[in-house]
């Protein structure tokens, strides 16, 4: 079922995304030049992203610390200066798995900061403009690891839940004024944050597949853009047992 305006034509559109240096984001802005969009990436370092922007000249680099509200609000005011934005991918991403056992508050609200408030800092930024116009489209990258809690997801699942509400919501905000929402939970994607993982991953794949996964959600339409399917079609049924079921089974998978 299409909730949002399928997206399958990307000649000249103009996509912002924000912490896309690395893994799942730098592999989506690939695509989607590949695909003929216009693309912009923002992250605090370039890594990868600089050498591809000289050689491109529909790249465009530009650094950005997303905690940083007047920077935000700046790099925001400098790109729709140049033209309209016809989606913004949030893209950024903190973790480091912590268990409340070994709480480390000034890392809880690190990952608060990257995930959750920056989210907000940039929506801040871009939804007066897209409102004005009457259209464009705010994709979230949250993840399978807010859908319920898990072992050592205290500091990580709780900002993505976090994001997965907030999509729900300005979807719904939105939804009338021509402006499409969704969200994206990938599963284990094998990128620079999920390398720090001491334990098998399932289902693991690869960026551009996780990419490719995005790029097809968006020209159907989905508001929730899950992959690999069989993984979180898996998870998406654990979220239907009840606590006393939830609980041990989680357990016994994880040995936490």
């Amino acid at each position: 079922m299409q909730l949002n305006t399928p997206i399958t034509d990307w000649q000249g559109r103009r996509v912002w995304l924000v912490g896309a240096s690395t893994g799942i984001g730098l592999a989506c802005a690939q695509a989607l030049r590949s695909a003929g969009a216009q693309v912009v990436v923002s992250a605090r370092n370039p890594q990868g992203v600089l050498e591809w922007a000289k050689k491109d000249a529909g790249v465009k680099w530009c650094a950005l610390d997303v905690s940083d509200a007047a920077q935000v609000q700046a790099m925001a005011r400098a790109l729709l200066a140049e033209g309209p934005l016809d989606m913004v991918v949030y893209a950024a991403g903190y973790y480091r798995a912590q268990r409340a056992t070994a709480m480390d508050i000034n890392d809880l609200l690190q990952h608060d900061r990257v995930n959750y408030q920056g989210a907000l800092q940039v929506i801040h930024a871009v939804l007066p403009g897209m409102l004005a116009r009457g259209s464009g489209h705010i994709s979230l990258l949250s993840s399978v690891a807010g859908w319920r809690g898990l072992p050592n997801g205290l500091a990580y699942g709780p900002t993505k839940a976090a994001l997965t509400h907030l999509a729900e919501t300005m979807f719904m905000d939105l939804q009338d004024r021509g402006i499409g929402v969704s969200v994206v939970n990938p599963g284990f994607v094998a990128t620079p944050l999920t390398a720090q993982n001491e334990f098998t991953m399932p289902a693991l794949i690869s960026p551009e597949e996780a990419a490719r996964q995005m790029l097809k959600g968006w020209a159907a339409g989905q508001f929730d853009i899950h992959f690999p399917k069989r993984f979180t079609l898996w998870l998406k049924l654990l979220r239907l047992l009840p606590y006393r079921l939830y609980f041990p089974l989680v357990r016994k998978f994880t040995g936490l």
